[in-house]
């Protein structure tokens, strides 16, 4: 069998990174020759095997023609005459079209190699814009590949332009809008994903929302950077630096501030109640993107409470239990110290605040771990009973948060 390393595992060896998952491609089979060298078929698109011994995948070469609209209008032709070459000239990017032999040899037919050197993103060929979904695969890979000097190709961006001013990206699912939107939150650089997609055009189309905060100021004293899209941008880098990985602390660390569009400009720079008005967008955000119900419960809770946990210590200790009783915190006691990360996300996410300290979190921790140690059932041993437990309960938890706070 003609066989061939493709995709990641290729180009992230050349970059010097640990490799993902090993694709393959098989040049000159059909599916009936796939089966019975012992490959198990899986594709449901178009013909892709599992190897008998390894379980990577394998796929048939195969070229693509346009035959509707959006991401999933195409005709697929695996015969076995495709051509290695035409096989990897469907594919998005040059760095993502270059092939290994099993001896080593690269197959690079369209400059993927000279691109990674140049640490640049280009499209093979005219038919990437026949994808909508690569727009937002090229700012997927622009967060994580930013911080190691990627840009993309002056060309790729007038491309992408133009697909966005032919509507392109209204035939995008919400499912596959959320799923990149989750894989670059959780990568490197999440602020590379929006300024992409903000240059072409695109975070309009796919985050309204988030795209409208782009141009509004905020107060310099605060907010040396002024503009709330910058602010933003520096908030999901710092969540990402923070909690790396964690989609759901990037989504709260997206969204808290999204009120901030609705505030109207004679009252700018000023944002007087923003934490409140961001609700209704971001639960319209939410609903339209089918984002998950953990990511949507801390990123409306951080919306809501930021403010407060910002100034924790002008709190009342009988305030302090209702916040945390208000988030759920006894019953979940994760989502406290995600609030805490997404507000100290949001306190370094400025211009010259990024190694700032932030002891807000470690009074939230120390105040929601007082509370927590509090035991109900010591409260029945004494002869507390019915209604007044919850009473009780809860003059203990105000009690212990106190005890957290003092200085002693």
């Amino acid at each position: 069998m003609e066989i061939y390393l493709v995709g990641g595992a290729v180009r992230d060896r050349l970059l010097g990174l640990s490799p993902g998952d090993r694709d393959h491609v098989v040049v000159g089979e059909t599916q009936a020759s796939m089966e019975a060298a012992g490959f198990r078929p899986v594709g449901r698109d178009f013909p892709v095997f599992l190897h008998p011994a390894t379980q990577e995948e394998h796929a048939l070469a195969r070229t693509e023609r346009k035959s509707g609209r959006g991401y999933r209008g195409f005709v697929v032709d695996a015969d076995p005459s495709v051509t290695l070459e035409q096989d990897l000239g469907r594919r998005d990017f040059t760095i993502n079209a270059i092939a290994q032999a099993p001896d080593g040899t690269l197959i690079d037919p369209y400059g993927g190699r000279s691109d990674i050197e140049a640490r640049v993103l280009r499209h093979v060929g005219p038919a990437f814009c026949e994808d909508p979904l690569r727009v937002l695969r090229a700012a997927r890979f622009m967060a994580r590949f930013a911080p190691l000097g990627f840009t993309v190709a002056d060309e790729t961006m007038a491309l992408m332009r133009g697909m966005v001013d032919a509507g392109e990206l209204e035939a995008l699912t919400p499912e596959r809008v959320w799923q990149e939107l989750a894989r670059a939150l959780a990568s490197r650089s999440p602020s590379a994903f929006l300024r992409t997609l903000h240059d072409c055009g695109a975070l309009a189309v796919v985050l309204p929302e988030v795209d409208a905060l782009y141009g509004v100021p905020q107060r310099a004293e605060f907010h040396p950077e002024v503009d709330t899209g910058v602010h933003v941008e520096l908030v999901v880098d710092m969540a990402a630096r923070l909690a790396p990985g964690d989609a759901r602390i990037g989504f709260a660390a997206l969204t808290h501030d999204l009120g901030k569009a609705l505030t109207p400009a004679d009252r700018w720079p000023r944002h007087v109640g923003h934490e409140h008005t961001g609700i209704r967008p971001l639960e319209a955000l939410c609903a339209r993107l089918k984002v998950p119900a953990e990511h949507r419960d801390l990123a409306i809770i951080a919306c809501r409470e930021h403010l407060n946990i910002h100034r924790i210590e002008e709190l009342r200790d009988a305030t302090l239990h209702d916040l945390i009783a208000r988030c759920d915190g006894f019953r979940k006691p994760a989502r406290i110290d995600q609030l805490a990360t997404v507000c100290e996300c949001d306190k370094r996410g400025r211009l010259g605040s990024a190694e700032a300290a932030y002891p807000q979190a470690d009074l939230l921790r120390r105040a929601h771990a007082a509370a927590l140690a509090i035991n109900a059932r010591e409260l029945v041993a004494e002869g507390i009973t019915g209604p007044a437990i919850g009473k009780a309960l809860r003059k203990a938890q105000i009690a212990a948060i106190a005890r957290s706070r003092s200085p002693d």
